[in-house]
């Protein structure tokens, strides 16, 4: 995980979104950040020091002394990986714009070596009044970062900019940040989802995929340190992870292109896509009406083969995996896939294995390499199947 082992400090002013912040330090905590709390005088109107050391599981440090034990805010300053205010009221804005130094939290921005990421909460029109603007653009000229307020119903009843980010989406932009300071990474290519085959302007041939298998392979590559491209098919489901990036595609066609434009440049390709088999040899410009006949006649034509097309150019340093969805004679059929396709790995699953395939949370697989071995995963969710094909290929 991104933020794990990350030492953190969060910064807490008078602010009504203060209400948010035991929510963000327990989200924080969750991906496994280390979280060392200041909480202003202005920030206890409005939230307990004793919620926030319930889910920080740190004492939240109030001022320079607490019963007479001075806190070092030098020696925090250095301690910390990232600083985040939030939320950070226009009050607390101002003095950081100006340098004034008048309780811990400040302080600290001061001492600390660190970035800091300031999430603002306040009112529409105090956002927007120049005196706030002039202090957000002296502060981003300082370095500091900005996590702009999002729109929404305000505490004052107004609708517009100004309340502070969600707690979510504050956690999504300190593990940008922290992908962003890794040293240059080995990338993968990952494909998802369904293909649609166009009939007409209205239907298509399509299966029942969603994509959920090749995203949790995507995110598990993505926090082994490779930096991902998603190449996914028409879905519900998506990601967040920072290490991804998602190229959509509709088709068949259009997947075979993504794939072969991006895999030269990958070292690891998983091909976890449920590509059609078939595509019409024609589209019809138009909706296809009912006639008078009771069929209808459908001419298709076999897609192109991305798998044993890549396996075909792929170069020695390259693993290439395949997935293998069969009904009937599993181990034999997706043995000749394996060897028919060229490909150093194929992930086996079953329709006869309940909990297991199209649409559900977890799966159970096999895993068939080009050395012979064979290894069984029993169901489990899909997030965890992800991580025990990657840490499989990447170990054998």
């Amino acid at each position: 995980m991104l933020l794990q082992g990350k030492k953190i400090v969060l910064g807490i002013s008078g602010s009504i979104a203060a209400y948010k912040a035991p929510e963000l330090v327990r989200q924080l905590v969750k991906k496994g950040a280390e979280v060392q709390v200041i909480l202003t005088e202005g920030g206890q109107q409005f939230v307990t020091p004793l919620a926030l050391t319930t889910v920080s599981r740190r004492e939240v440090m109030l001022s320079m002394t607490d019963n007479s034990q001075w806190h070092n805010h030098v020696a925090l300053g250095l301690w910390a990986d990232l600083f985040i205010i939030a939320p950070c009221s226009a009050n607390l804005l101002g003095k950081m714009a100006n340098g004034l130094c008048d309780n811990m939290l400040l302080a600290t921005y001061l001492s600390a070596r660190c970035e800091t990421a300031i999430a603002p909460a306040m009112d529409l029109d105090m956002w927007q009044h120049p005196a706030v603007q002039h202090n957000i653009s002296r502060l981003k000229a300082n370095g500091n970062y900005i996590i702009d307020p999002e729109t929404g119903e305000l505490a004052s009843g107004l609708t517009g900019q100004g309340r502070m980010a969600a707690p979510e989406n504050i956690v999504s932009w300190a593990e940008r940040y922290f992908y962003q300071q890794r040293p240059p990474l080995q990338t993968a290519l990952v494909t998802a989802g369904p293909t649609y085959e166009p009939i007409d302007p209205v239907r298509f041939i399509g299966n029942h995929s969603t994509g959920k298998m090749g995203i949790a392979l995507a995110e598990a590559l993505a926090d082994a340190g490779y930096s991902v491209r998603l190449v996914l098919g028409p879905s519900s489901c998506s990601t967040r992870h920072p290490g991804i990036e998602t190229i959509p595609v509709t088709d068949a066609a259009s997947m075979y292109e993504a794939c072969h434009r991006y895999f030269p440049q990958a070292e690891i390709a998983v091909l976890a896509a449920a590509v059609a088999d078939f595509t019409p040899v024609s589209v019809a410009e138009q909706k296809i009406k009912k006639g008078t006949d009771e069929t209808m006649q459908l001419h298709l034509a076999q897609t192109r083969d991305i798998l044993a097309s890549l396996g075909k150019i792929k170069t020695g340093t390259q693993k290439l995996v395949g997935f293998a969805l069969e009904t009937h004679d599993a181990l034999d059929n997706a043995r000749a896939k394996l060897e028919r396709k060229q490909a150093d790995y194929i992930v086996l699953n079953t329709l006869q294995d309940a909990g297991a395939g199209f649409g559900h949370d977890t799966n159970k697989v096999t895993i068939l390499s080009r050395q012979g071995t064979v290894t069984e995963l029993p169901l489990q969710s899909k997030k965890d199947i992800a991580r025990a094909i990657v840490n499989h290929i990447l170990i054998s």
